[in-house]
Formats: structure tokens, sequence, C-alpha cells
């Protein structure tokens, strides 16, 4: 088995997950008392956040390779940044490392097209839905991502950080959620890609009528299946 890195507490509420969805993944496919072999570096999310405030994402980059090399040091042989927005520096990172990233795009795109899908909505912070780093990769894999109109991009945005990262959950906030993505449906989208770690911790399959993406349980599939490899 090889041993997994994670860069997680970007943020620590969806790292939980990240932690049990790789574990019971390994456990589900070796069975016994079977579990992943891992490391978590869990960032200081203020820290994080604040320099996203101010569109630092070199300051970003600088604390997210020397956690990667701590992890590397320790003995990581793959990487999993365990939030979207962190990947608009993965391809930077995998120049300053000796290990592989194991994208969340590329993960989550194998799997839309699996599906056959061809147009995704794409939920996410502003970067992920406004910035190239997602869509292009998105597009270079075949598929089309239409986002929300800027009212509800801002409105996702927020709720990301002032809600679901704090561990904050509100009936209102779901339903807007719901809107959002039937919207979405009216302007052709066929699957709904839930591309922020938080959102899968509001919205389910149950809330869409089409399929929803969740990119937490996504990455976590392609991480274990890395470290099985």
């Amino acid at each position: 088995m090889k041993k997994l890195g994670l860069i997680g507490g970007t943020t620590w509420v969806s790292t939980v997950d990240y932690y049990t969805y790789i574990n019971s993944g390994v456990n589900e496919i070796l069975g016994g008392s079977s579990s992943a072999e891992c490391l978590v570096y869990s960032l200081n999310f203020g820290e994080i956040y604040k320099n996203i405030e101010l569109d630092d994402w070199d300051a970003n980059l600088k604390i997210f390779t020397d956690a990667a090399i701590k992890l590397i040091h320790a003995g990581a042989e793959g990487i999993v940044l365990c939030a979207n927005t962190a990947h608009i520096m993965a391809d930077s990172l995998s120049e300053r490392i000796s290990v592989p990233i194991i994208h969340i795009v590329t993960a989550t795109a194998n799997e839309i097209n699996q599906a056959g899908i061809k147009t995704a909505g794409l939920l996410g912070t502003k970067f992920t839905m406004e910035r190239d780093f997602f869509k292009a990769k998105l597009s270079g894999l075949g598929i089309e991502a239409i986002i929300p109109d800027e009212e509800d991009r801002e409105f996702i945005h927020n709720s990301i950080f002032n809600e679901l990262g704090k561990n904050v959950f509100r009936p209102e906030t779901k339903q807007r959620y719901i809107s959002i993505i039937d919207k979405l449906i009216s302007r052709g989208a066929e699957g709904i890609i839930l591309g922020c770690t938080e959102i899968p911790l509001i919205i389910k399959q149950a809330d869409s009528k089409i399929t929803v993406f969740d990119t937490t349980k996504i990455h976590s599939k392609a991480a274990v299946d890395f470290a099985l490899s």
C-alpha cells in the first residue's frame, strides 16, 4: 500500500470526511481490520483565509509546499489536497515536489465521463467557479461547465466561508442551493458538480433532480485507488 499525505484543514469540517472515506474505502477493498496508511497535515485555515482575502496565492503556495515537503519527508508517496479551491495551486505545487498530486478535477471528470454527461453545473467558491483551473481542465476532458449567475455565485461563496466551513447548516441556505441547482438544470445542466468539499455536507443526491457529483467522495476514491495501485 502506498502511503498518502493529506493536506487538510481547508476546512477541518470536510477533512474529517476525507479521513473517513479513504479509510473506509481501503477497508471495503482489503477487508478485515485494514485501513489506509496516511499522514494528515491540518493547516490553520485562518492563515489560509487571510491570504485568500488578499488574493495572495503565492503566500498560500508557500504554506502548501512546506506542508507537502514535510509529508514527503515523513514517507508520503502521493499528495491529496483536501479542498477544490486549493487546486488553483496544484500545477505550481506539482513542480515543487517529488511525488504526484492526486488531482480532484481529473478524478471528477472521469466520473462525469463515465456517466456520459457532457454539460455540468459547477458550484464552489468564486475562485473555483470563475477561474480557469477547474473549468479548463474539465473542458480539456470533454466536459462543459456552466456556473450560476453573479448573485448566486456570491451567495455560494459567502455561505461556504461563513457557514458550511464553520459547521453551520441552515435550512434556508439549503433551499437557496436547491433553487440555484434548478436554475442550472433549466440552462441545460445534465449533472451538478459539488465543487467545494463543504457543499456535500448540506446538499445530497436526494436534493437534486439530476446526478450530483460529490467531489469529496470522488477524490477520496481516487486516493484509495492510488494507494492500492
